[in-house]
Order: C-alpha cells, then sequence, then structure tokens
C-alpha cells in the first residue's frame, strides 16, 4: 500500500489543498488547522451550519496566510498575529486563540454574510488529544476535532461506492477532509479500523480510533450542495453507538532523532 495524496487544511472548514510531501508534528501535519472561524462569542464557526467555508480557500506563506475564493479573486495575506491579546475561543481544551484583527475579520464576516473573526492557535502544544478519543499523556493536536491526523482509504470509499444505490455517483473522497490519503488493499476494504499503528514512509502513527462522521461529509465539496450521502449509506453498513464511522485518526509518534516528513508514494505498512 501506498500514499496517494496528503492534504493540509490551514483554516478548520476551509478547502483544503494537496501538497507533495508534510512535515509532521506531535500535533498533526505543518499548516493543518492552526487557525479557525469563530463568532462574537467565541464559539467556532463551522461548514456543518455555513457550506459556504468550503468554498474559500488558505494557503501558507511562511506563518502568514493567503485567504482567497476559489475563483481567485479578493485574496487577502494575514500575518501570524503574534503580538496580539489573546481572546476567549469555545474549542474545546484551547480556551484562549489570538485575534487576525479586523481586516481579516471584515474579509471573512464578508463571504459568510455574518459577523466572524479569524483566529490562531500560537501554542499547538497547548491542545491535548481527549482520552474519550483514545488521547495518551503527551498527546497534542491543532485545531482538529479530534486526533492529529486523519487517514482515509481509497479501498474503503470504493466499497462504500458499491453500497450506494445505482443513482447515486461516486463520492469524493474530500467529503471526508482526510490528511493522508491511501490506497488501501482492494480486498480488505476497513482493514484500517483494526490496525493497532501503521508506518507511512520513515514516521509511525499510533491509530487512536475511528472517526465518527457528521453532517460535513453530505456536502458536496465542489458544489457546496448537501445531500443524504454518505450518511445514509454508512448507517446502514457502519452505525455503532449510535453514530457513524470511516477513516481513522493517526497520533504521531516521534523520537526527535529525524525531521519527519511524509510525501505522497511513501510505504504504508500497518503495525
Amino acid at each position: 500500500m501506498q500514499v496517494t495524496r496528503v492534504r493540509v487544511h490551514p483554516v478548520k472548514s476551509f478547502a483544503g489543498l494537496d501538497v507533495a510531501s508534510a512535515r509532521v508534528h506531535p500535533w498533526g501535519l505543518d499548516g493543518d488547522r492552526r487557525w479557525a472561524v469563530v463568532d462574537e462569542a467565541g464559539e467556532p464557526i463551522t461548514a456543518r451550519e455555513e457550506n459556504r467555508m468550503l468554498g474559500l480557500t488558505a494557503e501558507p506563506d511562511g506563518d502568514a496566510l493567503v485567504l482567497g475564493d476559489r475563483d481567485g479573486a479578493a485574496e487577502l495575506r494575514v500575518a501570524a498575529p503574534v503580538e496580539a491579546e489573546p481572546v476567549p475561543v469555545g474549542h474545546s481544551r484551547q480556551g484562549t486563540a489570538l485575534p487576525a484583527g479586523d481586516e481579516a475579520d471584515a474579509w471573512v464576516g464578508e463571504r459568510l454574510g455574518r459577523t466572524a473573526r479569524l483566529v490562531w492557535q500560537p501554542d499547538p502544544t497547548m491542545r491535548s488529544v481527549n482520552p474519550k478519543h483514545g488521547g495518551l499523556p503527551g498527546d497534542h493536536v491543532s485545531l482538529a476535532d479530534v486526533g492529529p491526523l486523519l487517514l482515509a482509504s481509497e479501498s474503503s470509499l470504493a466499497q462504500l461506492d458499491r453500497w450506494t444505490d445505482d443513482e447515486t455517483p461516486p463520492l469524493d473522497i474530500l467529503r471526508f477532509r482526510p490528511n493522508v490519503v491511501i490506497d488501501g488493499d482492494p480486498d480488505a476494504p476497513f482493514a484500517e479500523d483494526a490496525w493497532p499503528s501503521v508506518r507511512i514512509g520513515d514516521v509511525r502513527f499510533r491509530v487512536s480510533g475511528t472517526c465518527d462522521r457528521c453532517v460535513m461529509t453530505t456536502i458536496d465539496p465542489l458544489t457546496l450542495r448537501r445531500g443524504k450521502e454518505p450518511i445514509r449509506t454508512l448507517a446502514r453498513h457502519r452505525r455503532w453507538d449510535g453514530k457513524t464511522f470511516f477513516g481513522v485518526w493517526l497520533v504521531p509518534e516521534l523520537d526527535g532523532s529525524a525531521a519527519a516528513v511524509i510525501r505522497v508514494g511513501d510505504e504504508v505498512v500497518p503495525g
């Protein structure tokens, strides 16, 4: 098996981007989900309620971001607000983040049609992985929902497509917002559920759990329209504990002896 795609999502709930390689940190991939959007009270705003967020882009530029629309118009460069005063945010186990400033807030708010604030996580080691989701002491996570990285398998997606009705077009794996996409074993879809660990290239990861899926997966990442899939089919075949599941969370096991980088084409070896 091998890695077919590596993806980062610089702003939580914005469109992600493919990269050829990415450095692995204890809290996730370099440039992944260190920024987020919150409302006036500091509560997270995500694509679950604001589909249009998936149509906004963000590309890392050093420690800064370049925000944009998918058509490339109205770009805005936002520097990391290292000197800003912290503001309260509602992300679990986070507490505070740094506000990007009025210009960035106005840019995001105009596109969402509501008051919004762009914030940055200055220290990703301050947020722990919830023990309910396989977190161990010393595990850290960016502003991602649960774990540092999410792995999804093309063979598992192919099985999901086979389960859906004939009128449903093949699903895009981007619906599941993975960081690592692998080809998988075509004869063993969902084998990743049972892996205790996995080596990707030279980097070893602990599999901390299977990802329960939310309504965000029902939003087409290109048209931004909502539908019933994949939740409808997952509920028939992949439902337990009242939730539906696709993909697994990974926690890096880094020893600090060398630069940890994963790449498209890396070999994938379950542990």
